[in-house]
């Protein structure tokens, strides 16, 4: 494969020149690390880029429990029908099959190992930066290879939800083994986000719980086992494979497709007569509460993978931006929250719409938990007098001045754990 341009715009889809015009990257301190800027205006709703990911794999669990995707751009597999029918647990027909999206008579396997693509391209273009090196050939269902060795004990230590995946971290090697230019894809792989040796420790921790050196010692035993490389040999030391792990802890973007959700999509734009219109509504919206009832919260395809550009987006907890995967695959796409003027820093928030509401000591503690920062965003220095007391904390505090919570109270908290 021919090697990347270690320029940051480089996996831009579309027109990378374009970004390169209403985009910067600036180092902002060394604390802080890089930034992105606007250059010029950007108006609500705009997508500002449109990005691939550098590499992503599926989620272990995910693909374990019959989540079908590609296995290089993650798109879903199944038909919008098949897709209901395996969350519902039980057979259920979509109205209007013709607006699902999914393609099955453009899908193709490996030739050796069978994993699914949507397309030839997918096929091709995993074969040509990864695939060579992990594919398993007639030793997929085999447990003793070292590759499914390497899987299942990485199930064995991160279980669902899950936030990351060892096969990124395999895909990173394998995609420097099978490259004729190795160093310029070491390089654009250290152009990531890094920490400090004790920022690293806690990111580990965090992912792998309180026996993570232990944990650890046994993965990277594993990982140099399957997939040792004399050109990264510092990849594969303690220290080196610490690292790797931290990078992709760090820099890691979540991942979700579905062909369910495009169908649904596809269904509110149809023009019906109202009472037609009336009745579709009321069916899709019954379908997601039995799903839910079924299946919880786990509805799509997971997984994860490095963004160049998307990966110098710092976090706001009142975001100028925010990404999505509209293409049911991994391109990932910003969009402008508001309009952005140039000189402006474009941010996205790291927090879920009901963490941003929580009071600023419950945000600074999700955020130095799970991110190793403390936030000074508009919105935390206005709120920088505020009691430092969990939201948790707060509303015990009301529940007690406002005397004993009854019985649906009660099983509303217990609803909420």
């Amino acid at each position: 494969m021919a090697a990347p341009m270690c320029d940051t715009f480089s996996f831009c889809m579309d027109a990378p020149g374009q970004a390169r015009r209403a985009l910067e990257v600036r180092f902002i301190s060394h604390s802080k690390g890089k930034g992105l800027f606007a250059t010029r205006n950007i108006q609500k709703g705009e997508i500002i880029f449109v990005e691939k990911p550098v590499v992503s794999a599926q989620f272990l669990w995910n693909a374990l429990y019959k989540y079908k995707a590609c296995d290089h751009c993650l798109r879903a597999l199944e038909t919008a029908e098949e897709n209901a029918q395996r969350l519902l647990g039980k057979f259920q027909v979509l109205p209007h099959p013709e607006q699902c999206s999914i393609r099955k008579d453009l899908h193709q396997p490996c030739h050796s190992c069978q994993v699914t693509y949507c397309s030839s391209e997918c096929r091709q273009a995993a074969w040509e930066q990864y695939h060579q090196v992990l594919c398993l050939g007639p030793s997929r269902q085999d447990p003793n290879h070292p590759l499914n060795k390497l899987e299942e004990a990485w199930r064995n230590i991160h279980y669902p939800p899950e936030t990351s995946s060892i096969m990124l971290m395999a895909r990173m090697v394998a995609t420097v083994k099978q490259a004729k230019e190795k160093d310029s894809w070491v390089k654009l792989f250290s152009q990531f986000c890094s920490k400090t040796a004790n920022e690293e420790e806690e990111i580990v921790h965090k992912l792998l719980g309180d026996k993570f050196k232990g944990q650890l010692e046994v993965l990277r035993g594993l990982f140099t086992e399957a997939l040792y490389d004399e050109h990264l040999g510092r990849w594969f030391s303690p220290e080196g494979f610490r690292s790797l792990f931290a990078l992709v802890g760090t820099n890691g973007q979540g991942i979700g497709t579905s062909s369910l959700s495009p169908w649904v999509h596809a269904c509110d734009a149809l023009e019906l007569p109202p009472q037609e219109r009336e009745k579709l509504d009321a069916f899709i919206d019954q379908l997601y509460k039995d799903i839910e009832k079924e299946t919880g919260e786990f509805l799509n395809c997971e997984g994860s993978g490095l963004y160049m550009l998307q990966s110098c987006c710092n976090h706001s907890c009142i975001p100028n931006a925010e990404t999505s995967f509209p293409d049911n695959n991994f391109l990932l796409h910003l969009t402008a929250l508001e309009d952005i003027r140039p000189g402006e820093e474009i941010c996205i928030s790291y927090l879920d719409c009901c963490q941003r509401e929580r009071s600023r000591h419950s945000r600074h503690k999700i955020l130095r938990e799970n991110y190793l920062f403390v936030c000074s965003c508009p919105k935390c220095l206005a709120q920088a007098d505020d009691p430092d007391v969990t939201s948790e904390e707060e509303e015990e505090e009301e529940e007690e001045a406002e005397g004993e919570p009854d019985d649906a109270e009660l099983e509303d908290e217990m609803t909420d754990v």
